[in-house]
C-alpha cells in the first residue's frame, strides 16, 4: 500500500472516530436544562407557562434572531436564569439550532 493511501485512511479513520464526538448534545441540554419550563415540544409546560416561558412556536419568538435567542439563553431573560458559565458557548449555539428544529415540527 503507497505511503498516500495510508495517510487517506487514517485521515479518513480519524475523522470517522471524532465525528461521534463532534455530535451536538443539544437534545440532552435541552432534556435537563429547559424542558422543565418550555415543554419537550417548545409550547411551553404548564409551569414554565406560569412563570411566563415563551412557546417557541409564538411568531414573535420565531421572528428573533439567533444572536437574540442565544443572549437570552446565555444572560437569561425575566424569571429565566443566564446560562452563561453553566453551557459553553458551542452548546448555547447549539441549543439555538435545537431550538428552530423545535419550531419548525409545528
Amino acid at each position: 500500500m503507497s505511503r498516500a493511501m495510508m495517510v487517506v485512511l487514517l485521515t479518513g479513520s480519524v475523522w470517522l472516530l471524532t465525528a461521534g464526538a463532534m455530535a451536538s448534545d443539544a437534545p440532552v441540554v435541552y432534556k435537563s436544562k429547559c424542558v422543565s419550563c418550555h415543554a419537550a415540544d417548545g409550547t411551553g409546560s404548564p409551569v414554565g407557562k406560569k412563570m411566563g416561558a415563551r412557546d417557541f412556536h409564538d411568531p414573535e419568538v420565531v421572528k428573533l434572531t439567533d444572536q437574540q435567542l442565544n443572549d437570552a439563553i446565555t444572560k437569561g431573560q425575566k424569571k429565566m436564569p443566564a446560562y452563561s458559565g453553566k453551557l459553553t458557548a458551542d452548546q448555547i449555539k447549539d441549543l439555538v439550532a435545537f431550538i428552530r428544529d423545535l419550531q419548525k415540527k409545528k
